[in-house]
């Protein structure tokens, strides 16, 4: 049925109240995947399949024969099994965990699907008149410890014999991701003998090493330019209040946008780490996750395209740098960007909203987008 650009932004919006009620934490998106694959058969896309990682594929056909075009929306959130996913309306927000990343992404993938097809559908309403075939892609593993494991699979299935890789995020309007943030995360671990507070004090206390460990990363100085960042964001250990620690241990994340840099910083993290131990004292430092650094020049035919194309729906765009799936295919050089579909805020917490006004926008950006591809890089 074809849909006028009105009908359009409220259904996908329906898709994606539909999709956040879906509980899809990072390695636990099978629910949400089960409901995308469904959907995908239901619009008739070709060749719907789950992968073993549990990526969900359709095509959209095309007529002729040129490279598809690729467009991936990450099914997965960073809010753990249980959190409420009540969702709330204020004026032109909807307030909702997960509904801006990624779940108006996803539905977004289904209203690409439709508006494409209202604008070129063959009249045998199998195949479009597209020069190439669309390639839509729910894809898990990109929150967190994840480690883009879903795009890893989707650039190893379609490798260079794309047109391009557009990743969709849901709030980031605007926005024209062309480079790829390094990231390294570590799990440092510390463990002692322990003890008692009061009989066995004076042995080594892993919480007291890890405060020390945490206080010697904070004072590593971290350049500006280019801009490099060091957060430790989890920390656990202990037993009791009168024990003395025998196990401690921290989740850290190193970020730069050179790869020289983000390698040096990560060889002083794992000096210090060496540095803690001794014979009562055992400290260990694993990767835990590494997004490749990337780019595509702010020249390249596919980065001029998205901003013609916003500055013709009258949005200023925004040249920029993420971490994003566009990690993946930008390390191995193939052509990608990450565009947004509305706006919204407070990402990553419970109180995260969208706008709903500027999804038509978005929605026809990303049409306008695939169109150009097609007409310009092909």
């Amino acid at each position: 049925m074809s849909l006028s650009l009105c009908d359009l932004p409220e259904r996908v919006l329906q898709q994606a109240i539909a999709i956040q009620q879906i509980p899809a934490p990072t390695h636990a998106e099978a629910q949400r995947a089960s409901y995308l694959y469904q959907r995908f058969v239901e619009e008739g896309l070709a060749d719907v399949e789950i992968d073993p990682l549990g990526n969900v594929y359709g095509r959209l056909v095309g007529a002729g024969q040129a490279l598809p075009v690729v467009i991936s929306a990450h099914m997965d959130t960073v809010f753990p099994a249980g959190t409420d996913l009540t969702l709330r309306q204020e004026q032109d927000r909807l307030f909702g965990p997960g509904i801006g990343d990624n779940s108006v992404a996803v539905a977004g993938l289904l209203g690409i699907v439709w508006e494409l097809r209202a604008r070129h559908l063959e009249p045998d309403r199998r195949s479009t008149r597209l020069p190439g075939d669309v390639w839509l892609v729910a894809n898990v593993c990109e929150e967190g410890l994840g480690n883009l494991a879903g795009m890893r699979a989707v650039v190893e299935r379609f490798g260079a014999q794309v047109l391009a890789y557009l990743v969709l995020e849901g709030m980031a309007l605007g926005q024209i991701y062309h480079r790829g943030l390094g990231v390294k995360r570590y799990r440092i671990r510390i463990q002692t003998v322990g003890g008692h507070s009061w009989v066995d004090y004076g042995r080594p206390s892993a919480v007291h090493e890890l405060a020390r460990l945490i206080s010697d990363l904070t004072r590593i100085p971290l350049p500006t330019r280019p801009r490099t960042t060091l957060n430790v964001g989890v920390i656990a250990g202990g037993t009791t209040v009168n024990t003395i620690a025998a196990h401690a241990e921290l989740e850290l994340d190193l970020r730069s946008e050179d790869p020289q840099m983000l390698q040096a910083l990560a060889s002083q993290v794992e000096a210090l780490i060496q540095r803690v131990n001794r014979p009562d004292v055992k400290a260990t430092g694993e990767v835990i996750g590494d997004r490749p650094v990337g780019k595509i020049s702010s020249r390249h035919a596919l980065v001029q395209l998205a901003k013609k194309c916003l500055e013709d729906l009258g949005i200023e765009a925004q040249l920029g740098i993420g971490s994003t799936d566009t990690n993946i295919p930008l390390s191995l050089g193939f052509p990608a960007i990450c565009l947004g579909l509305t706006r919204g805020g407070a990402a990553h917490t419970t109180g995260e909203y969208i706008h709903r006004s500027p999804l038509e926008t978005g929605l026809r950006l990303m049409v306008d987008v695939v169109e150009s591809a097609f007409a310009l890089l092909d």
